[in-house]
């Protein structure tokens, strides 16, 4: 039976094609449907004041347009961002793993407190940002660094159509138009009305008008929202065979770019997210509450070393990882444990891209001022959990 590049049945990959040309064909059907209540509900608007309902409707078809209007992507004004003029070595780096994994290279990249690393895009001419999450770079040895660059770069390649213009752009309007009328939350205690209180009548009956009223609203946003939760799933089924693909591709590309070894300590990892961001927390915590410095405007330059220093430990405590093509593989989740066991299975590479001390250094240099904006936004608001 014939089989493509990463094992799989002729048949499969012809069914992950047919699923992302019918992909493309419900994008279109969004992009039509988006355009067509705009049209309508601005002819109703302008042209309809003959009749008392006309320009109702049509404010309400214009107001579904605007829900599921398109959204070009925007940069973080909150994360610091840099650009190659401002870190030259950073994005030599970026772009030898850009070339690689055979995707555009980035335009930007912004810092953030998050332990992950991906690439949204921005603007109208879809710029390539590279968002960084700082504790990520922090904890992971060189090579690691290079794997999880090369893996996320390699993550938005063209074929992934589901982070493509067309079918991306649908699916992101679908998801926010279907949370521009999801329901809203019920109020958690019913209102306390003191009986014989003045107006107490009065109150208790705008209330029950009140809440009538939110349920009718209730049921004329339940088709909009059911249809476009629907739609946005769909798509979403019809696109994994492509960004499972995509993944695949990424994970084969990093082997390349840092080693199959990189490669695999790098999905690896993904199990310290969780450790790491509770010890960011708990430093965060501490350094507000307990540690006092002489330099209280003084960024906090050793946050970055002590979780550097935390994940080794945590490193230290596990067992040593079998290696080779007849190891075992248990571990993370399904799609995790899935690639760790292609990479595992596959021929082992060599690295192609090896950071020597002086480039290390002169990239924590470049990334110094990032590192204390950073660390500063952590010391202040605290980290998500």
């Amino acid at each position: 039976m014939d089989s493509d590049q990463h094992g799989r049945p002729a048949s499969t990959s012809r069914v992950g094609c047919a699923k992302a040309a019918v992909a493309y064909a419900v994008a279109g059907v969004v992009h039509l449907v988006t355009a067509g209540l705009f049209l309508t509900g601005l002819r109703l608007t302008v042209l309809g004041f003959r009749t008392f309902f006309q320009p109702w409707i049509g404010l309400l078809l214009l107001g579904m347009a605007f829900a599921m209007r398109p959204r070009p992507g925007r940069l973080d004004p909150d994360a610091p961002t840099v650009r190659e003029a401002d870190a030259p070595a950073l994005f030599a780096l970026l772009h030898r793993t850009a070339d690689i994994a055979g995707v555009r290279r980035v335009d930007a990249v912004q810092f953030t407190p998050d332990f992950s690393v991906s690439v949204i895009h921005y603007g109208l001419r879809r710029r390539r940002c590279l968002v960084l999450g700082l504790p990520l770079w922090a904890v992971s040895p060189p090579q690691q660094r290079v794997a999880a660059l090369t893996q996320a770069l390699g993550r938005s390649a063209p074929r992934n159509v589901r982070d493509g213009a067309f079918v991306g752009t649908a699916l992101r309007s679908l998801t926010a138009g279907s949370r521009a009328v999801q329901e809203g939350e019920p109020s958690a205690t019913p209102p306390r009305i003191n009986a014989v209180a003045l107006g107490a009548a009065a109150v208790a009956d705008g209330t029950r008008r009140f809440d009538a009223r939110s349920r009718k609203s209730e049921w004329l946003l339940w088709i909009p929202r059911t249809a476009l939760a629907a739609t946005a799933r769909l798509l979403l089924w019809l696109t994994e065979p492509a960004a499972r693909r995509a993944l695949f591709e990424a994970d084969d590309a990093s082997a390349r770019a840092a080693s199959s070894q990189a490669a695999l300590a790098a999905l690896r990892d993904g199990r310290l997210a969780r450790a790491v961001s509770m010890e960011m927390h708990r430093l965060a915590v501490e350094k507000r509450t307990v540690v006092r410095t002489h330099r209280p405007a003084a960024p906090q330059e050793d946050l970055w070393d002590m979780l550097h220093a935390h994940a080794a430990r945590l490193r230290a405590q596990d067992m040593p990882q079998p290696s080779g093509p007849d190891a075992p593989v248990s571990t993370g989740n399904g799609s995790s444990a899935l690639r760790i066991e292609r990479l595992t299975r596959a021929p082992q590479c060599p690295a192609a891209i090896t950071l020597a001390e002086p480039d290390l250094a002169r990239i924590r240099e470049e990334l110094r001022v990032p590192r204390q904006t950073v660390a500063q936004q952590v010391l202040r608001d605290g980290v998500r959990l």
